[in-house]
């Protein structure tokens, strides 16, 4: 499938160009906790939930890192599959990137009314894999752990706001 993705609408330099700036904006998290920072700053009333998107979409990541070095699974390697952006690391499993983003989606999609996991998530997930920088299973994988850790974090609110 990674070949696929890459031979069709990877093969376009402009949906590389946007994988790239993916890339870079969810790298450890840090465009999702920028968004969140921004959202706590400018909505004082909601400024808990904001923070909570930021300690979601970094602890989704770092939850991703340390299974990361658990699985050791590396990245592809195949002279099918052509490498469009550098990586902190040659481990794969689960993707970092859709991992932080599924959280992120999740948690600020609450807070805006917005249907961000429907519109984030993918591009990210098929992103990661336009890049040649992970398999299906990783972004899968990625998705599953970011879905639970904003669901760790939702549970985490309410029973604060219950005291």
């Amino acid at each position: 499938m990674l070949k696929t993705v890459q031979s069709t609408i990877g093969s376009d330099p402009r949906v590389i160009r946007a994988a790239r700036g993916m890339s870079h904006f969810g790298e450890h998290s840090l465009g999702w906790i920028g968004i969140a920072a921004v959202g706590a700053l400018l909505d004082k009333p909601r400024r808990r939930q904001w923070a909570g998107a930021a300690v979601g979409a970094f602890g989704a990541h770092a939850a991703s890192v340390v299974i990361k070095r658990v699985v050791r699974r590396k990245r592809p390697h195949h002279p099918d599959v052509q490498v469009n952006v550098s990586t902190p690391s040659k481990l794969s499993f689960p993707s970092s990137h859709a991992t932080s983003t599924t959280a992120a989606a999740v948690l600020l999609g609450r807070l805006t009314g917005l249907p961000l996991p429907a519109l984030l998530v993918p591009p990210m997930m098929l992103s990661r894999m336009v890049l040649g920088v992970h398999y299906p299973t990783d972004v899968l994988a990625g998705g599953a752990l970011g879905a639970a850790s904003a669901a760790a974090v939702l549970a985490a609110e309410k029973k604060l706001s219950a005291k």
